[in-house]
C-alpha cells in the first residue's frame, strides 16, 4: 500500500501534483520560522550568558581563591551616539590575576582591550570625542567568546591599583562572574534573556498558528476529488486502514519535502536572520543554532502530525464511503463554538492582578491564553458566518445576495475556511501593533521629555562599592565651569547641590526627601528643568534631575536662605550640562567630563538614560513588524488557495447553474459575496478581539493601559484587507473556465 500511495502522490495528474507542492511549500515555511524561533531563543541565551563577565563587579561574591591574586575591577557604562559601551577598569594586585574571557592577559596601565567594533570607532572618531576618555594605546582585541554580539563596543582598560582603591565604585574580585544579565541584580550590560524568550515565544506562536491554516488549507485542496477517489477504493474492497496508509503516505511525503525545504530554507537565510537584532544586539550567526531536541522534534513531529491529520481528515470516507457521493446540507452550528473564545479571553483576564511570577509561569499563561484565543477564533468563526448570512439572506431581494446568503447560511464551515487565516493575521497584527504601541508609549511618557533629551549628566551618587552609599563630590572649581561653558554646543550648565541645610524637597510625597540645591543663574541655562521663584537666588529643587521630572505644577522651585557664593562651596550631586544636541559636540562635552572626574559616573544624556527603561522596545517593536508582514502574506497566500481550491470543488454545480440560464455575472457576484462577508464578519471580529486581548495583557503583566496604534496599523490594516479583496477578484475569472457545459458532463 505504501507504494500504491507514492504512485497516487506523485503520478495522479496535474491536481495531486499542484497538491503536493502547495503543501510542502507551506510547510516549509511554517518549519522555516519554527526553527527560526527555536534557534533565536538559543541565540538569546548565548548573548545572555557572553554578557556574565562584563557586571563582574555587581555579581562576584566569592572571598579570596587560592593561588589566584584579586583584580581590582570597575564597570561602568559609557555611550557613544546612544549607542552602549561597557568599560571595564581592571588592576591586577599580583601576578596570577583571574582573566576575563577574550583576552590572553590583563592590560598595562596606559593601555587597553578593544573589541573590534570599538577599536574601529576609536580609529575613525576624532580623539576629542572618544579616544581620549580612554587613554593609551590599543594592545589587542577582545575575543568572539567574550563579545554578545559582533557590534558589541567593549573596553579593558589598565589602571594602577592605587587609582582604583580610590575609586568608589571598584572592588577587588578573585573570580571573574558567570551570572548572566536576567539573573543579576543591579548589573549595567546586558539583555533579560528570560523577558526576550516570552516576547519570542509570544512571537513564534503568533506566526505559527496562521502558517497551521496555510498548512490546512493546502491540503484540502481538490478534498471533494479525493474523497470521491478513496470512496470507489472502499467501494471495491479497500480496507480502512489501506485507505488510511494511502491518504498517509501523501500527507506525510508532503510534510516530509516540506520539512527537509524548510531546513535547508532556515540555513540558507541563517546569515541574514542573525542580522536581524531581536535583543538590540545581532547575533553571531554561530549562534543561531539548533539542538539535537530541536532537530529531532521538529523533523519527526510534522510528517507525524501530518500522517494524523490525513487520518482525521478521512472519516467521512472511514465511515460510510457512500455518504461522499450523497452531499446533503450539514448540521448547523451551535452558539457554543463561541465557548472557547470567551474562555481564552477570560484566561488572559484571570491574570490581570495575579500575574505569575516566574517567566515560565508567564510564558505558558499568556502563550496558551493566544492560543486559545485564535483557536476559538477559527472555532467560533462558522457560527458567526451563519449568523451574519441568514441576516444578510433575510433583508435582501437580489437574486445573487439570496444565493450568496443561503449558500453561506448551508455550509457556514466551508464558507469561513476560505478567510480564516486572513482573520487570524488580522487578530495577529492587531493584538501585536496595540500591545507594543501600548507599551511604547506608556513607558515614553513615563521617561521620555524630548526638551531635556540632549543634556548631559555626571552623577555623583554611588549605591554600590565597599564605601557605599556617597552621595557627592567636591564642588568644581570655577575654572573648570568655565571650561565646559566654553565648548562649542554647551547652552547652559548647572551645578546640583547637596542640601547641608535639611531643606525639604517641597513637592515630595514623603516628608523625609531632602531637596537638593541649585543657583537660580545656573538653572536659568539650563532649559527644561523649571525655574525659580521671584527674587529667589538659590531654589530647593529636585534631588536628582532626571528626563522623567514633571514640570508645571512644581514650578516655581521656592528660594532657600543660602547665598550663591555659599552654595559655591558646598559638595554637589550632579553636573548637568545643557548642549545644543549635535552629536559632535555632545560627544565632546563628553569626554571633556569623563576626563574631568575619571573616578565617577560617566557622563550620560537624558535620552540615554530615558533608552534604558525602554532599551527593549526596539527589539520588540521590530517583532512586532515581522510579526505584521509574515502573516498578512502567509494569509493572503491561505485565501488564494482556498478561493482556488473552493471554485475547483464547486465547479459542476456552478455549471449547471450556467446551463439553466444563469449569468456568469450573477456567480461572479455569488461567488464575490461568499467570501466577502464571511471576511468582513470576521475582520471585524478578529480586530475586536485583538485589541480586548492586548487590553487585558497589558493589564496582566505590565498594569499599562491600551493606547491606540498609530497611522501605520491602519494603513498595513487597510492593505491587507484591500489584497484581500484583489485576491478573491483574481480567482473570479476562473469560473468562465471551470463552469462549461463540459465540465457538467463530464463530472
Amino acid at each position: 500500500m505504501i507504494a500504491l500511495g507514492l504512485r497516487l502522490t506523485f503520478r495522479a495528474g496535474r491536481d495531486a501534483v499542484v497538491r503536493l507542492l502547495i503543501t510542502a511549500a507551506a510547510v516549509a515555511l511554517g518549519v522555516g520560522l519554527l526553527l527560526t524561533t527555536l534557534a533565536s531563543v538559543n541565540a538569546t541565551r548565548a548573548q545572555s550568558d557572553r554578557n556574565a563577565w562584563l557586571n563582574t563587579s555587581f555579581t562576584e561574591r566569592s572571598g579570596p581563591r587560592p593561588g589566584v591574586d584579586p583584580v581590582w575591577w570597575l564597570t561602568r557604562a559609557d555611550n557613544i551616539d546612544g549607542e552602549l559601551i561597557a568599560r571595564i577598569d581592571v588592576a591586577p594586585t599580583g601576578p596570577n590575576p583571574p582573566l576575563p574571557p577574550g583576552v590572553s592577559r590583563l592590560p598595562a596601565p596606559g593601555t587597553l582591550f578593544a573589541s573590534p567594533a570599538l577599536a574601529e570607532l576609536l580609529r575613525d572618531r576624532p580623539h576629542d570625542e572618544l579616544a581620549d576618555r580612554y587613554p593609551g594605546t590599543v594592545v589587542g582585541l577582545i575575543g568572539r567568546e567574550a563579545l554578545p554580539s559582533p557590534d558589541s563596543l567593549v573596553a579593558v582598560v589598565g589602571r594602577t591599583p592605587d587609582e582604583l582603591a580610590h575609586t568608589v565604585d571598584a572592588r577587588q574580585v578573585s573570580h571573574v562572574a558567570d551570572t548572566p544579565p536576567s539573573s543579576c541584580n543591579g548589573c549595567v550590560v546586558g539583555v533579560n534573556e528570560q523577558g526576550m524568550t516570552l516576547v519570542l515565544t509570544v512571537a513564534a506562536t503568533a506566526i505559527i498558528v496562521p502558517i497551521l491554516v496555510l498548512i490546512g488549507t493546502a491540503t484540502r485542496l481538490a478534498a471533494t476529488r479525493r474523497e470521491q477517489r478513496f470512496a470507489a477504493m472502499r467501494l471495491v474492497g479497500a480496507t480502512p486502514r489501506q485507505t488510511a496508509v494511502l491518504s498517509a503516505v501523501e500527507s506525510t511525503v508532503a510534510a516530509a519535502v516540506g520539512a527537509a525545504a524548510g531546513f535547508a530554507l532556515f540555513y540558507l537565510l541563517r546569515p541574514w536572520i542573525a542580522g536581524f537584532s531581536f535583543t538590540t544586539d545581532r547575533f553571531y550567526t554561530s549562534d543561531l543554532v539548533l539542538g539535537t531536541g530541536d532537530i529531532l522534534a521538529v523533523a519527526l513531529g510534522v510528517p507525524v502530525a501530518a500522517a494524523v491529520a490525513a487520518r482525521v481528515a478521512l472519516r467521512r470516507v472511514q465511515i460510510s464511503p457512500l455518504g461522499v457521493t450523497r452531499r446533503v446540507t450539514p448540521p448547523p452550528p451551535r452558539w457554543y463554538r463561541v465557548l472557547p473564545l470567551v474562555a481564552g479571553l477570560a484566561e488572559l483576564g484571570y491574570f490581570v492582578g495575579r500575574r505569575p511570577v516566574t517567566v515560565n509561569g508567564q510564558i505558558w499563561a499568556y502563550t496558551s491564553a493566544f492560543v486559545v484565543i485564535m483557536l476559538g477564533l477559527v472555532y467560533a468563526g462558522p457560527w458567526l458566518t451563519m449568523a451574519g448570512a441568514r441576516a444578510m439572506a433575510r433583508r435582501t431581494g437580489r437574486p445573487a445576495v439570496l444565493i450568496a446568503g443561503r449558500r453561506l447560511a448551508d455550509n457556514p464551515k466551508a464558507g469561513f475556511r476560505a478567510i480564516s487565516g486572513l482573520v487570524l493575521a488580522l487578530f495577529v497584527t492587531t493584538a501585536a501593533a496595540a500591545i507594543v504601541q501600548s507599551m511604547a508609549d506608556n513607558e515614553r511618557n513615563r521617561f521620555h521629555r524630548r526638551d531635556v533629551a540632549d543634556v548631559l549628566i555626571v552623577d555623583f551618587t554611588h549605591q554600590r562599592g565597599p564605601r557605599a552609599p556617597q552621595d557627592s563630590a567636591p564642588p568644581p572649581a570655577t575654572a573648570l565651569l568655565d571650561q565646559v561653558r566654553g565648548m562649542p554646543g554647551v547652552r547652559g550648565l548647572t551645578v546640583l547641590h547637596t542640601n547641608p541645610l535639611g531643606v525639604p524637597y517641597p513637592y515630595a510625597d514623603d516628608p523625609q526627601l531632602l531637596a537638593g540645591l541649585a543657583d537660580c543663574t545656573q538653572l536659568a541655562t539650563t532649559s527644561g528643568f523649571g525655574e525659580c521663584a521671584s527674587g529667589a537666588r538659590v531654589a530647593a529643587v529636585p534631588p536628582e534631575f532626571d528626563g522623567w521630572m514633571p514640570t508645571g505644577r512644581l514650578m516655581p522651585w521656592p528660594g532657600v536662605d543660602v547665598t550663591p557664593e555659599r552654595l559655591a562651596d558646598i559638595p554637589m550631586r550632579q553636573l548637568v550640562v545643557a548642549t545644543d544636541g549635535d552629536t559632535h559636540h555632545v560627544e565632546r562635552v563628553r569626554t571633556l567630563l569623563a576626563t574631568m572626574y575619571p573616578g565617577e559616573g560617566l557622563p550620560t544624556t537624558i535620552s540615554e538614560r530615558d533608552s534604558w527603561g525602554t532599551r527593549d522596545l526596539a527589539g520588540q517593536e521590530r517583532l512586532a513588524e515581522v510579526v505584521i508582514l509574515v502573516s498578512l502574506p502567509i494569509a493572503a497566500c491561505s485565501l488564494a488557495v482556498a478561493a482556488a481550491g473552493g471554485l475547483a470543488d464547486r465547479k459542476r454545480p456552478f455549471s449547471l447553474l450556467r446551463l439553466t440560464g444563469v449569468p456568469l455575472g450573477m456567480l461572479r457576484r455569488v461567488v464575490g459575496l461568499e467570501t466577502v462577508v464571511p471576511l468582513l464578519l470576521g475582520a471585524a471580529v478578529a480586530t475586536g478581539t485583538g485589541f480586548l486581548a492586548a487590553h487585558l495583557f497589558l493589564r496582566a503583566q505590565l498594569g499599562y493601559a491600551l493606547e491606540a496604534p498609530d497611522a501605520g496599523y491602519y494603513l498595513v490594516t487597510g492593505v491587507g484587507l484591500a489584497a484581500a479583496l484583489a485576491v478573491i477578484a483574481s480567482t473570479l475569472p476562473l469560473l468562465a473556465r471551470v463552469t462549461g457545459p463540459e465540465t457538467a458532463r463530464n463530472e
